[in-house]
């Protein structure tokens, strides 16, 4: 099974590589490095903790390049002519994007059957960015979901593979929530590429409607979400 992840150079996705590499050698990382960016401000001090956490959590304080975890191509975009030469390189059975932009008809078509996306939240509530931070800006914590679900040319909407909720333990802080969203992305990541090697196939569902699309979340409603979680898990029972 020929395996190509299409994601950008981060410490959690790099870990999520590291982690599906152990039991599913990939053929090719391809890492996106033009990030849209939009006209205001969305940073925001916990982002800087998040980075550094999770660098402690995965790689002891390491910053791990993914190129010493796996096969890696750099390009400005998924979607360019360097990146689909790449995959027609590889010619593999399953795509998995993990953080990109949007994805093309284009990539899609060179994989129908075993295109899929790893997406923080639930899309039949949530499409778009910053899912779970917007679920938390709206108090709906049963809401913090991950998904793994197919690609096809509409935003979020394939169909559903697996699902998981996240663990929200007492006290815990905004800038750990990534890391516990990525061990879930990889777990359902290994079982549903299990189910591929087995089937020859992804076993899904459709989703039954679709959820509101949400863009960048702005600074001032992140200091909000903080604000908020942390007040939540403060007064979780252990």
């Amino acid at each position: 099974m020929k395996i190509v992840i299409l994601t950008t150079q981060t410490p959690h996705h790099a870990y999520f590589v590291q982690e599906v590499g152990k039991l599913f050698p990939l053929e090719l990382v391809i890492l996106e490095r033009d990030a849209l960016m939009p006209p205001f401000d969305v940073h925001h001090s916990f982002e800087e903790r998040r980075d550094a956490y999770e660098r402690e959590q995965f790689f002891n304080g390491l910053d791990r390049q993914m190129a010493d975890l796996a096969p890696t191509e750099s390009v400005a975009s998924v979607n360019t002519r360097d990146s689909l030469r790449h995959i027609d390189r590889i010619g593999p059975d399953v795509i998995i994007s993990f953080g990109t932009g949007k994805i093309s008809k284009e990539v899609i078509a060179r994989c129908p059957m075993g295109v899929v996306n790893l997406h923080g939240g639930d899309p039949q509530e949530y499409r778009g960015l910053d899912s779970h931070l917007w679920a938390i800006y709206h108090k709906d914590y049963k809401n913090l979901i991950t998904t793994l679900h197919r690609l096809n040319e509409r935003f979020d909407d394939g169909e559903i593979i697996f699902q998981t909720s996240l663990p929200i333990k007492p006290h815990m802080r905004l800038h750990e929530l990534r890391r516990y969203n990525t061990e879930a992305c990889v777990e359902l990541s290994l079982a549903a590429l299990q189910h591929f090697e087995r089937y020859g196939r992804f076993i899904a569902r459709a989703q039954y409607k679709q959820g509101r699309y949400y863009s960048f979340m702005p600074a001032p409603l992140k200091q909000i979400c903080q604000e908020q979680f942390e007040r939540y898990t403060q007064n979780l029972q252990i």
